[in-house]
């Protein structure tokens, strides 16, 4: 065990998925007082997203992690209008937040060719200044990665998650049989037979008391966020750490790893579920699976064998449940076809309520417009929970 918590440690030292950053404006250009000249404004430094670049990338090509951008041209006789300084860009990951030193978000970066600005250039010197140039704005900035996906893959270590996105996608993520197989999120595309394509993210399995930062903790908890839909991936017969932590069955683990999401932040419980049943070609798994489904459909006349702080405030309910074996192929295009049936149903859902929206909208202001100024009136989409 302590090889593999090495072995571990070591390859996770590869994947950044934070960077502080210092970036500063150009300052702006010299005016030219005798003829009214103005100098150029400084250059502006942007945060652009590109779909092949990481933090690591980002890092290792710029070692001093400082981006400042070009000066405005001074005014001069043959260009009373000083030009524009240089621009910098910071290229950055599909799926960046950035905020500032205080932990202000300043925007997202959701998809290839986002931009930001994060440190604007100084003006030129120009009569309002007395010509002189104003110096551009200094900016520490923090990126933060959290990975963009239709599907994330929870579970425990060793539930089969690897074996699973390899088994659905072109994904080819490192598969070995002791725990924490997965050291780094894994990206893969589910391909279908006419061209749909839906991303699925394994994120690196959670352990007891991951919302307290045990484990990898906050660092892979956090790319949960921003995924559609959650598939939970649970093994039939159960998992256990090591020899000195308690072994749970598939239904403790999946009250666990609801548990676990929930303390870290409760409106995971809003996103749509699947559960994916792995590892039924072990033996007597049929039974076990038998066990688990009447345990998830009457699940509470089972949670007083939890301790109190153990029980969720809400338990899960699931989409569609599915048996598989990633290792045989059982099951996977069931599974997939319920990947895809249950982002549809979502989609359509969340199209009907933007569509209502607009409506109700259409309504009050047709309605208002016979009649005083209206104050302020907020409209809210009703919320959905998984009870």
């Amino acid at each position: 065990m302590v090889r593999c918590s090495c072995v571990l440690f070591r390859k996770y030292g590869n994947f950044i998925d934070n960077l502080r950053l210092f970036t500063k404006g150009g300052s702006g250009g010299m005016g030219y007082p005798r003829l009214g000249g103005e100098g150029g404004k400084g250059g502006d430094v942007w945060v652009v997203a590109h779909n092949r670049m990481t933090l690591k990338q980002l890092k290792d090509k710029y070692p001093q992690k400082r981006f400042v951008a070009g000066e405005g041209a001074n005014s001069r006789v043959s260009a009373l209008k000083g030009s524009k300084g240089k621009d910098c860009e910071i290229p950055v990951p599909v799926g960046v937040s950035v905020t500032d030193e205080n932990g202000k978000i300043i925007g997202e970066l959701n998809k290839e060719k986002d931009r930001l600005l994060v440190a604007e250039g100084g003006l030129g010197g120009k009569l309002l200044t007395n010509f002189l140039p104003l110096k551009g704005q200094k900016r520490v900035i923090h990126l933060d990665l959290k990975l963009i996906a239709d599907i994330g893959l929870v579970g425990f270590p060793n539930a089969g998650k690897s074996s699973l996105l390899s088994k659905i996608s072109h994904a080819k993520p490192a598969i070995a049989d002791y725990a924490f197989t997965t050291i780094k999120p894994e990206l893969g595309k589910i391909m279908y037979s006419d061209f749909k394509q839906i991303s699925v993210a394994d994120l690196p399995g959670l352990i007891e008391g991951a919302h307290m930062n045990k484990g990898m903790g906050h660092k892979f908890l956090k790319h949960i966020e921003r995924t559609k839909q959650l598939l939970f991936v649970v093994d039939i017969s159960g998992f256990q750490l090591s020899s000195q932590t308690h072994y749970r069955t598939a239904f403790e683990t999946i009250i666990l790893l609801s548990k676990e999401l929930e303390l870290y932040k409760e409106e995971l419980h809003t996103k749509p579920a699947l559960l994916a049943v792995n590892k039924m070609d072990l033996p007597d798994a049929q039974g076990k699976f038998h066990v688990l489904m009447n345990q998830l459909q009457n699940p509470k006349e089972f949670l007083h064998l939890f301790e109190k702080n153990m029980i969720p405030e809400r338990t899960v309910e699931f989409q569609h449940i599915i048996p598989i074996s990633a290792i045989t192929g059982e099951g996977i295009d069931e599974l997939k076809n319920c990947i895809r049936k249950s982002l549809d149903e979502h989609t359509n859902q969340e199209n009907d309520a933007y569509h209502k929206k607009q409506l109700l909208n259409l309504h009050i202001s047709n309605t208002v417009s016979y009649s005083e100024p209206p104050s302020k009136t907020a409209v809210s989409s009703p919320r959905m929970d998984i009870t």
